[in-house]
């Protein structure tokens, strides 16, 4: 059986789309209790029609109430649970002790997901969280293929989810402080400022009448809490054979584009597509530098101490609204030219395969060779019967 694989969804467009795209599942927050509260979140209403509309197709929706909770969180949080379960959802990722006790209490048939900022790191711990009721631990990510593969045997039965796309924390496993002291905003309780993607400046203390000198690396500054991105697209059947059951990609704070490509690439790797192509597609996205983290045990080049992202090699220049009669009608999103040479990004049969945008004609159905108006629906030529969700791209030269 191939592993699942696990997207994030920041609102229902986004699910939608990561479902379009190939994902076996979703993961997503509330509007509260949840460690994204700067995501969009879904309300009970969407939380309702999100379930459903990936229970039609077959899929599954994990809902994060990950936070630390404090005393006056539970009773709400209590109540949420209910409502979770009453709505369907597949499981509920918790980090808490507390609330995993709350939830076994008033909702027994939810199944649980502990969360990776409950720091798993040994077999121990994760026969723990199975003898409390858990079904599945999210490993923690400074663990390497080894430790991941010994969990397992000690633990066959419990389902094991890692992390193999997306952003990482400087902090262990994302258990940080810095927001919280710097800005008032408490990373565990979902508010997290990013702290560690500042530019720093480090200072040395001169003589009195000298003041303070800095000490960085060169003009931009030092970004020494910055962490690369995390990329094992290439160590897929690995993970699989150590008995990971589920690839999970961050990112519920991502844009449309990023998330379409990555569970893109994902899919068809998962599906035996060709590597080295499918690798090339992360870097398509920007990013920062990647690594592969601890899993070829330990790294100590994980921090990126240039410039926070790194540009990708596409532009996101459309989304497919329909096609029909030789003409596809795509929201603008990035501006364009006819005579612009644009490819296809779609988890059908054209993916990669580009084409000249010829005859375009406006929302109003006038002539026009430059598409500068955001997210108006332009029309032009297209030989191929591309579907609702398809992106189009340009490749920067």
């Amino acid at each position: 059986m191939k592993p699942e694989l696990l997207a994030p969804a920041g609102n229902l467009k986004k699910l939608k789309l990561a479902l379009y795209y190939g994902a076996d599942a979703v993961y997503l927050g509330g509007k509260s209790f949840s460690l994204r509260t700067f995501a969009d979140n879904f309300t009970e209403e969407e939380l309702a029609e999100g379930i459903a509309y990936a229970h039609a197709r077959g899929k599954k929706v994990y809902v994060a109430v990950n936070i630390f909770a404090r005393n006056a969180d539970l009773d709400e949080m209590a109540a949420y649970f209910c409502t979770l379960a009453a709505l369907g959802a597949d499981a509920v990722l918790i980090s808490d002790l507390g609330a995993l006790r709350i939830a076994r209490r008033v909702a027994p048939a939810l199944p649980m997901h502990v969360s990776t900022q409950a720091n798993t790191c040994n077999l121990e711990a994760a026969a723990m969280w199975q003898e409390l009721g858990a079904s599945r631990v999210v490993l923690a990510r400074e663990l390497s293929l080894h430790e991941i593969a010994a969990i397992h045997a000690a633990n066959p039965a419990l389902e094991l989810e890692v992390f193999v796309h997306g952003a990482m924390c400087i902090s262990y496993s994302g258990r940080c402080l810095l927001s919280d002291y710097l800005d008032g905003r408490p990373s565990n309780r979902g508010a997290c400022v990013q702290a560690c993607r500042f530019e720093y400046e480090l200072r040395a203390r001169g003589r009195e009448e000298k003041g303070w000198f800095p000490v960085g690396e060169d003009g931009k500054g030092t970004f020494f809490l910055n962490s690369k991105d995390l990329n094992l697209g290439a160590h897929l059947g690995e993970l699989a054979a150590a008995g990971v059951c589920s690839f999970k990609i961050e990112g519920r704070m991502k844009s449309e584009y990023y998330l379409a490509t990555v569970v893109n690439a994902y899919r068809r790797l998962i599906d035996g597509g060709e590597q080295a192509a499918l690798l090339s597609e992360l870097y398509c996205i920007s990013h920062r530098e990647y690594t592969t983290a601890y899993f070829l045990d330990d790294n100590t080049e994980t921090v990126s101490y240039e410039n926070s992202q790194l540009g990708g090699t596409c532009d996101f220049i459309a989304v497919v609204q329909e096609w029909h009669d030789g003409r596809v009608f795509a929201e603008m999103r990035t501006r364009f030219y006819e005579g612009d040479e644009l490819e296809i990004l779609s988890p059908g049969p054209f993916f990669g395969l580009s084409f000249r945008v010829n005859g375009m004609r406006d929302s109003n159905g006038a002539p026009c060779s430059d598409a500068k108006r955001v997210q108006e629906i332009l029309s032009f030529d297209c030989p191929y019967a591309l579907s609702a969700g398809d992106i189009l791209r340009r490749r920067r030269k």
